[in-house]
């Protein structure tokens, strides 16, 4: 398949093929907004073909890329490259862990319905289909200058150019001495498995507590996806008890849905407060000092605020006015501070979201610049990049969440296209089924 077909298959054409379908709110006895969500797929998908049909110079390249993290930023890119260069690109992908986890879906292991080895991704694809040189190791220090990186074992790689895609870091919590005592489950992991331990265990007529930090977070549906998640869970499994949502933030993105299923799917077993923000915790006591004042739990989800890893940081990458991310210039994703190194995903500071579906376009993006780079021409002048993502409101039924980002020159920033912006009407068992094909079609897209 060629670059032009990839783009658009990988971005709004696989959209369109998932939510053409999708009512939304059947269930929930709501009318459709099939009309809306049509126009913002119609948008998107012209935009998706449009940013490729600039021509890329035939001439052969041969160039040397690093790419750190082997999440869904890092693994796109990886094989994008060796793709659409058609192999003259040499990619080696550094990532410490020989698997990858998908913290998408993984709320669902919170209730017992996936399991975590059916989130995990090996990178065997990656080397023998594509070419991908794959090290397992710690990446110490990287040079931003000479594009010269260091592993922990004292090996040293040297590249043209470093895309750096590891993820996030979560700020220290004070009086935290433990985060197993109140584990986030942010990052799929064994913190997922224990935070699904700690609910089972929990006494019926207990109190679970979820702390939302401000924003930008990683995935913004995602806690309050969980919250309504594990509220089914208790109704189910844990008669009398209850949720305590506690929000850092003023406002909730998909509100409609989400505060229309805490009031009348949930309404005796979520409390939802916002603008309360944790200040510390007693660890020994599972509570939780908040600007409205104390909140304790059975069970504490306590979800830190994020950051850009030491690492992006040790290398002088972040500079965004909150000094917690890396800004880019979006048509390639290089740097501001080190035009060598692109960074992607959670790590940069973009007007998007964070979120894996937006990590796998914005990789896609890096990868078709840098092609476009090694082969003597600019970036493409306006990329555009778009969402899915759903929800699960109960644990048979999902809403979703499609939107559509687009260059905007005069800014240098992807904007929001309002047009390609659109939530369900509340939430239905065909969602929740095609949400499994959503993430099927996305990890393939990613890993195979």
């Amino acid at each position: 398949m060629k670059r032009r077909q990839i783009l658009a298959a990988g971005g709004a054409g696989s959209l369109a093929a998932l939510l053409a379908a999708c009512g939304g709110g059947t269930d929930a006895g709501e009318a459709s907004s099939d009309s809306s969500i049509e126009r913002a797929i119609a948008l998107a998908e012209r935009s998706s073909t449009a940013n490729v049909v600039a021509a890329v110079p035939n001439a052969v390249v041969d160039a040397r890329v690093i790419v750190i993290g082997g999440g869904m930023a890092g693994t796109t890119v990886a094989k994008y490259l060796r793709l659409w260069s058609n192999g003259t690109i040499a990619v080696t992908l550094v990532e410490r862990e020989a698997r990858y986890t998908s913290s998408i879906m993984s709320s669902l292991v919170l209730t017992g319905q996936r399991t975590l080895g059916s989130l995990q991704f090996a990178y065997d694809t990656l080397r023998t289909r594509y070419g991908v040189t794959v090290v397992t190791g710690e990446v110490t220090f990287i040079d931003p200058v000479a594009a010269r990186v260091r592993l922990a074992a004292g090996t040293q790689l040297q590249a043209d150019r470093i895309v750096l895609a590891p993820g996030i870091a979560f700020d220290a919590v004070p009086g935290l001495t433990d985060p197993n005592l109140m584990p986030h489950a942010w990052q799929a992991g064994p913190q997922t498995t224990l935070l699904a331990r700690q609910l089972s265990d929990m006494r019926a007529g207990g109190v679970v507590v979820m702390a939302i930090p401000k924003t930008p977070f990683r995935c913004p549906p995602g806690p309050y996806e969980r919250s309504c998640l594990i509220a089914d869970w208790l109704k189910a499994n844990k008669p009398g008890s209850k949720i305590n949502v506690l929000d850092a933030n003023a406002n909730i993105i998909e509100k409609d849905n989400f505060l229309r299923a805490y009031t009348t799917l949930y309404p005796n077993i979520v409390q939802y407060r916002p603008n309360s923000e944790v200040l510390s915790v007693d660890s020994a006591t599972k509570t939780l000092n908040t600007t409205l004042g104390p909140v304790r739990g059975d069970v504490v989800n306590l979800i830190p605020r994020q950051r850009a890893p030491a690492l992006v940081a040790a290398t002088g990458l972040v500079n965004s006015a909150d000094g917690r991310f890396a800004l880019v210039d979006v048509l390639s994703y290089a740097s501001t501070a080190a035009p060598l190194v692109h960074v992607l995903g959670d790590s940069s500071s973009t007007t998007q979201p964070k979120a894996g579906h937006i990590a796998n376009q914005e990789a896609k993006v890096c990868a078709d610049a840098l092609v476009r780079i090694f082969g003597g021409g600019p970036p493409d002048p306006a990329p555009v990049t778009n969402s899915a993502c759903y929800s699960t409101i109960t644990m048979g039924q999902a809403s979703w969440l499609a939107a559509g980002y687009q260059y905007d020159p005069a800014t240098r920033l992807m904007t929001s296209v309002p047009a390609a912006y659109g939530p369900s009407i509340g939430w239905s068992s065909d969602n929740f089924s095609e949400m499994g094909t959503w993430f099927n079609a996305l990890m393939a897209d990613t890993f195979a």
